[in-house]
């Protein structure tokens, strides 16, 4: 996170961009030898270890245990071959997006930019097309930023409190959902009170830890009877695939906070690396994704439920422990989901109004507590899991993941150009069409889904 002579500066060249009209000035500015990586100041860096621990618990959460319900939706076929491509596509689009990002800090000679502020830059010096909604392109990828994490943990309070209803129901007393949703808002508080990515490491890495436990768990009862593969359907109804689009989606995607932690770390150049944090860290959770999504399918078929704890069973000893072993991580991704929602709210748009700098961790806290309330009270209202994830998904990352890098880069080359036959600008606008359709059929089809849901 920068300091704030640092946002200062990005806010005054940010500033500036914006009165540029002529693309010539803003191409003599860029300077090979300036490197943004080398002129960051973070309070708190990460290491490389704690980062690919952040990635990877801000990659794996409820979306993993939702992969057999997707592949339910898509067949044991197409849900391996399509959960790979959205996958690739995934990382392809999260590679534009930092390396835009990047040329457009070595033009400006700044050491970050935020993903609106360099929206709002690329559309200035992109097709003139985007020249109209320049004023509107900051608030507008903010506001899609936060309302998306602000979704995760909607869903995170909807799991969390479902994981301890089970065992609740199993060995003390049947309660509503709802009220299991009100005992775990202190406890959420608490964590999401952490403000620090470096103070919330120890925390990711542990629950990485129990993770590993918890699906070597749920792996060993899915593999206890597996029926016959004919038994399940290797290809679904296209009607079906867009709440797997949405799903899969929402269960790789979490550009907010690998953003967040990309900003945060020490040697941000071994993020990107073919090697690198990266594309080693999904290529474990894209592993991950498919193994449990299709032998998960192959076991419980069209009964896999939203999160796929809810289909182990719930009067075994083991099967409970685990659901607590997912319910603590989950409480920890929470912290590190929210944190983005929380960072753009406080850092970006209210810490600015409030002259005294002595309550700025008082007012912060308490914009936190705010988001928990919010959070819960969405939580009541939708509290089907696997709905509500595949509306998030479909509506927020088809944009944030896909739409918005792929234009991102479309603006910076403009003035450089799109290669051979303007194949990549080609290969952009595909993904922007890829994003558009799936986006709105799968939002479209996931509040039908709502609807009939709460009209049985």
């Amino acid at each position: 996170m920068t300091t704030e002579s640092q946002q200062n500066i990005v806010d005054s060249t940010l500033d500036l961009s914006l009165r540029q009209v002529d693309k010539s000035a803003s191409c003599s500015e860029v300077n090979d030898d300036y490197d943004p990586h080398e002129h960051r100041n973070v309070k708190n860096p990460t290491t490389n270890w704690q980062t690919f621990a952040h990635f990877l618990k801000a990659s794996i959460g409820t979306g993993v245990l939702a992969m057999p319900s997707a592949f339910a939706n898509a067949g044991y076929v197409n849900g391996f071959v399509l959960t790979a491509i959205v996958g690739f596509l995934a990382v392809h689009c999260l590679h534009i997006l930092i390396n835009s990002m990047y040329e457009l800090c070595k033009r400006k000679r700044v050491a970050y930019l935020t993903f609106s502020e360099a929206m709002t830059m690329g559309f200035r010096e992109g097709p003139p097309i985007f020249k109209c909604i320049i004023p509107i392109a900051t608030p507008f990828v903010d506001g899609f930023l936060a309302f998306y994490h602000f979704g995760i943990c909607c869903v995170y309070v909807v799991f969390i409190a479902e994981s301890i209803k089970q065992i609740v129901d199993e060995h003390l007393i049947v309660l509503d959902l709802r009220i299991h949703m009100c005992f775990v808002l202190v406890p959420l508080f608490l964590i999401f009170s952490i403000r620090n990515l470096k103070l919330l490491a120890p925390f990711s890495s542990f629950a990485n830890l129990l993770l590993l436990v918890g699906f070597g768990v749920i792996l060993y009862y899915i593999f206890d009877e597996l029926p016959p593969l004919s038994e399940r359907k290797a290809v679904e109804a296209l009607s079906k695939l867009p709440i797997f689009f949405g799903t899969v989606l929402f269960a790789l995607e979490a550009v907010g906070v690998i953003l967040a932690i990309e900003e945060n770390m020490a040697t941000p150049k071994a993020y990107l690396k073919p090697f690198g944090i990266m594309n080693m860290g999904m290529l474990i959770v894209l592993s991950l994704y498919i193994t449990l999504g299709f032998f998960g399918y192959w076991r419980y078929g069209d009964d896999a439920m939203g999160s796929v704890t809810l289909n182990i069973p719930q009067e075994k000893i083991l099967a409970q422990v685990t659901k607590i072993l997912f319910a603590i991580t989950t409480w920890i991704s929470y912290a590190l989901q929210g944190y983005v929602t929380a960072d753009i709210i406080w850092n970006k748009y209210l810490s600015k109004r409030v002259k005294d700098t002595t309550k700025h961790a008082l007012y912060e806290l308490l914009i936190r507590a705010m988001v928990v309330i919010l959070t819960f009270c969405f939580a009541v209202a939708i509290p089907d899991l696997s709905l509500f994830l595949s509306l998030v998904g479909s509506f927020c990352l088809s944009i944030l993941g896909l739409i918005f890098p792929a234009l991102l880069q479309i603006c910076v080359q403009y003035t450089t150009g799109y290669g051979p036959w303007k194949i990549r600008l080609t290969k952009n606008l595909l993904l922007v069409a890829f994003g558009a359709l799936g986006g709105v059929v799968g939002t479209y089809v996931s509040i039908v889904e709502i609807v009939n849901a709460y009209n049985k």
